[in-house]
């Protein structure tokens, strides 16, 4: 069991949060923030976007095809100054662990890398999702054109699709904040620095690798972009010590506090919308480790 049970999703602006945190409090970061694409960024609403959602569709785009050269400025310009914080309040030696939507994982990176975190690896939740790509036919088929100028262009597109392939993975960015001393000196202070391999939670058998399958959750608990707990409690258990504290600031429907109760670590996540962080509370509440 935990040592003093600290579990707790904080309705609040984590950038607000975290300044309430102690230095070298926090063993790992695990977290899944906004990705600043069709809408998903600094200002998301659940409602809103829902009301905009059909089987992978936003508008009239599959999520994550409306291309705008700002997206990947917009995310690091947002993410630099939370994982300056982060790096406030992470004992030496901590990780963290970063999802990012695979065309803008170097704005992630970036952020992490000027924040002051050693870039360890790019992990790869691999998962099977559904096609995306758009057709043109119907596009063409709408153009004022005359009839014989319409097959030709289908003919000479011959079938061919908006550059969208089928997606079957998602990256997550590894980051370590610079130790104190040697692997051993650090470890032995902070319990942070050094990954437990023994007993990985996806693919026990197997030495723990960068490509990590798990199916897309079933449910989703009202959450768009839900992870699956089963890898949140696989990376967890590889990248902190039991008891320790972890933290999310991007905690959503609490799947990572979920999680880490599971995993027998103490947890902090900051969840702005109010509903969310309800939902989260009640989650974590009624998971027994």
């Amino acid at each position: 069991m935990l040592k003093s049970g600290k579990m707790a999703v904080e309705n609040m602006d984590c950038r607000i949060g975290i300044k309430y945190l102690c230095e070298n409090s926090v063993s790992l970061v695990l977290t899944d923030p906004p990705y600043f694409i069709d809408g998903m960024g600094a200002d998301w609403d659940t409602k809103k976007l829902k009301s905009r959602v059909k089987n992978g569709v936003i508008g009239s785009l599959p999520v994550g095809m409306k291309f705008d050269s700002k997206q990947g400025h917009d995310l690091q310009n947002f993410l630099a100054p939370i994982a300056e914080q982060w790096m406030k309040v992470i004992c030496p030696g901590g990780f963290c662990l970063v999802f990012s939507q695979n065309r803008l994982v170097h704005r992630t990176a970036i952020s992490l890398e000027d924040a002051g975190f050693e870039i360890r690896d790019v992990l790869l939740w691999k998962y099977e999702g559904q096609p995306k790509a758009f057709t043109q036919e119907h596009f063409i088929k709408k153009r004022n054109v005359p009839d014989d100028e319409k097959e030709r262009l289908i003919r000479k597109l011959d079938g061919r699709k908006t550059p969208q392939l089928k997606p079957q993975g998602e990256m997550i960015v590894l980051g370590q904040a610079p130790r104190e001393g040697t692997f051993v000196d650090n470890y032995d202070k902070w319990e942070t620095g050094l990954i437990d391999v023994k007993n990985p939670f996806v693919e026990r058998d197997q030495f723990p690798g960068t490509v990590i399958p798990v199916k897309k959750p079933r449910q989703r608990n009202g959450h768009m972009t839900e992870k699956p707990v089963d890898l949140l409690r696989h990376l967890i258990r590889i990248f902190s010590a039991p008891q320790s504290l972890v933290l999310d600031p991007f905690a959503g429907s609490g799947s990572t506090g979920v999680a880490a109760k599971l995993e027998e670590r103490e947890f902090i996540g900051y969840e702005i919308e109010t509903e969310m962080a309800a939902r989260a509370q009640h989650r974590i509440k009624g998971t027994w480790a």
